[in-house]
């Protein structure tokens, strides 16, 4: 199977008044063709960060990348000047933000907005424009195009906006499409309906998804393969099977013990991760669940744990995981991955 993207140890930070902010820290993943890859965590762990960085969208400055690699096809990202990110960002590698009111043109018709995009990629005449936006917005399910091409974004609902981004994102025909939270302001009907949009889509296409979310529910259904993030760090990787059949990490372990089951009684309570994040003005030394960690030893708050290697795919950053460490049955380890749907 080919590998579409490589990040290899990236890191990217934040110049602020308040200092240097690392907001990504030693990352590696790839992300092979057709395959669908999440990247879960709770907010500001990085997930979205790292998204940007794939298709430079943080701004430079005041980001920066410390140090790593992004190669696509094995292009390096890191390198290429704005004229050579335009022929990949859009083209090569789509991107469907989270929230498409803030993403849209709200003085322009959503014809014309998708028309536009098609303009930059190919010369085609008035008529040939119409009927390739036409076209895309049958694809994404968009009934009654010839009046939604008239419409603007106001007149649309959140759903039907969402259609109108993916839409957006398909134009360049893209080997990669990265979706930043793509159904977070939506209902769950209207959620379900946009997640089978994708998955259809990606399987008729060919192409390779990377899901941001904090939602485990979402990852059960879509993804091939996880990311667990925390602390600017992937802390857990591995098949979808491992990361809910078989959970090595703690956190891991605590976002599964922090959603409702099919045999959650209505009068139970949840297990929410105790305490908060770390300050990534001044990164902890060793783990950075370490604080939050009802397992944390001496060694993890003083040294990062290095990455252990359980299976091929399943790879976890966690001393529990060394030879000389306690044997640990973690909670929610047998978490049926079908009940968090």
């Amino acid at each position: 199977m080919e590998k579409m993207l490589e990040v290899n140890d990236l890191s990217f930070s934040f110049y602020t008044y308040g200092g240097i902010v690392r907001a990504v820290r030693g990352v590696s993943f790839d992300v092979n063709e057709g395959e669908i890859v999440g990247i879960v965590g709770e907010s500001g762990c990085g997930k979205s960060v790292t998204a940007q960085c794939l298709v430079r969208l943080n701004p430079e400055p005041p980001g920066f990348f410390e140090k790593g690699s992004i190669k696509y096809k094995g292009n390096e990202i890191t390198k290429m000047t704005d004229k050579e990110m335009r022929k990949i960002r859009g083209v090569e590698i789509g991107f469907i933000f989270q929230d498409p009111m803030t993403s849209l043109n709200p003085t322009m018709k959503i014809g014309k907005q998708i028309e536009e995009i098609f303009i930059q990629r190919n010369s085609y005449n008035k008529k040939e424009l119409k009927e390739k936006a036409l076209d895309i917005l049958k694809m994404v399910g968009i009934s009654d195009g010839e009046r939604r091409y008239n419409q603007y974004p106001h007149e649309l609902s959140g759903g039907m906006k969402q259609r109108v981004m993916i839409a957006i994102a398909l134009v360049g025909n893209p080997s990669i499409i990265i979706a930043d939270e793509p159904t977070t302001s939506l209902d769950v009907t209207i959620e379900a309906q946009i997640l089978d949009l994708l998955k259809d889509l990606q399987k008729k296409l060919k192409t390779s998804i990377i899901l941001i979310t904090h939602d485990l529910g979402v990852i059960a259904k879509m993804c091939d393969r996880v990311l667990v993030m925390y602390g600017g760090k992937i802390v857990e990787s591995g098949m979808a099977d491992d990361i809910f059949y078989n959970t090595k990490h703690p956190y891991t372990s605590g976002l599964l013990c922090s959603i409702a089951s099919l045999e959650t009684e209505k009068d139970e309570e949840l297990e929410p991760i105790e305490g908060t994040p770390p300050d990534l003005f001044s990164p902890p030394l060793g783990c950075p669940f370490a604080a939050r960690c009802e397992y944390a030893m001496e060694v993890c708050y003083q040294t990062m744990p290095p990455e252990y290697k359980i299976t091929n795919e399943h790879k976890t950053m966690c001393w529990l995981q060394h030879e000389y460490a306690e044997d640990v049955l973690l909670p929610c380890k047998k978490q049926l991955k079908s009940e968090v749907l």
